[in-house]
C-alpha cells in the first residue's frame, strides 16, 4: 500500500515527507486489525508498507498542531466565510484581537478508504477529535442514492455543519459543493464513477492567550475523507 501527504487546494498539492514530529497518530485500519504504519523520517510516499489481508481499509493520520500568523485581515476573513464560521469576526472584535499579526494553530484528522482485494467492510468511528465516518462503502455498496457520512466532533454528532465535497473527474477537472449535517450529523452527496472525493468539516474554537504576540488566539481542526469510486 502507498499513500502520500498532500496539503492544498482543489487536489493541487504537493507530496510532503514523512516526519515523525509531526503524526500523532497514523495507522491502517482494516477489519479488527489496526497496523501501525512503519514509515520512517524523510519517507516518501509517507506509507508504503505491506498489508496482509482483504477488505476496506481506512488509512488514519492526525497531525501535530501547526501554527500560522495572519498578516492580512483579508485571508482570516475569507478564511472564516468560505468555512461558514458565522460568528467568529464579531467574535474576534469583541475580544479586542488586532486584525493583523495574530495567530492561530491548526491540527489535521485524515482519513482515507482504501479497496484490497474484494474492498469488503464499512468504515466506522476512529475516536479522532473530529471525524468523518463514511456510512456506505465506496467499492462495494449502491450508491445510486448518494454517499452518506456522518461527521463527529468531541464524540458527539456534529449537527447543522458545513460539509463541502471536493470532487476531481477523470479528465482532472475539480468541482466542490457544499452540504450541511442534520440533526444526527449526516449529509448525503451525489456520486458520480471513476471519481475522486475530498470531504471536508473544519471547526474553530478561540483560544486564550498568555501572551497575545506569541500565542494563538483561535485554534482550527481539520477532519477529511478521501476515497475514489470505481470505474
Amino acid at each position: 500500500m502507498f499513500a502520500d501527504f498532500r496539503v492544498g487546494q482543489n487536489f493541487k498539492a504537493p507530496s510532503y515527507a514523512y516526519i515523525p514530529q509531526q503524526s500523532v497518530r497514523f495507522e491502517v485500519v482494516l477489519g479488527d486489525q489496526t497496523i501501525p504504519a512503519t514509515s520512517r523520517i524523510g519517507d516518501r510516499p509517507a506509507l508504503s508498507q505491506r498489508i496482509e489481508g482483504t477488505g476496506l481499509a481506512v488509512i488514519v493520520h492526525e497531525t501535530t498542531d501547526a501554527k500560522l500568523t495572519y498578516t492580512e485581515w483579508e485571508k482570516f476573513t475569507g478564511f472564516v466565510e468560505h468555512k461558514d464560521f458565522k460568528t467568529a469576526l464579531e467574535e474576534h472584535a469583541k475580544r479586542g484581537l488586532p486584525r493583523t499579526g495574530f495567530k492561530e494553530t491548526y491540527r489535521r484528522y485524515v482519513k482515507s478508504l482504501v479497496a484490497i482485494g474484494d474492498g469488503k467492510g464499512a468504515d466506522r468511528n476512529m475516536g479522532l477529535r473530529i471525524e468523518v465516518i463514511a456510512l456506505a462503502n465506496p467499492y462495494t455498496d449502491d450508491l445510486s442514492g448518494g454517499f452518506p457520512v456522518q461527521i463527529m466532533l468531541d464524540g458527539a454528532p456534529r449537527t447543522d455543519a458545513q460539509v463541502e465535497v471536493f470532487a476531481r473527474a477523470p479528465d482532472d477537472t475539480v468541482t466542490s459543493n457544499f452540504y450541511r449535517t442534520d440533526d444526527q450529523g449526516r449529509a448525503v452527496f451525489p456520486v458520480q464513477a471513476d471519481t475522486e472525493y475530498l470531504v471536508d468539516s473544519v471547526a474553530l474554537e478561540p483560544r486564550e492567550p498568555t501572551d497575545p504576540e506569541k500565542d494563538p488566539v483561535w485554534h482550527s481542526d481539520w477532519a477529511s475523507l478521501t476515497f475514489k469510486t470505481p470505474k
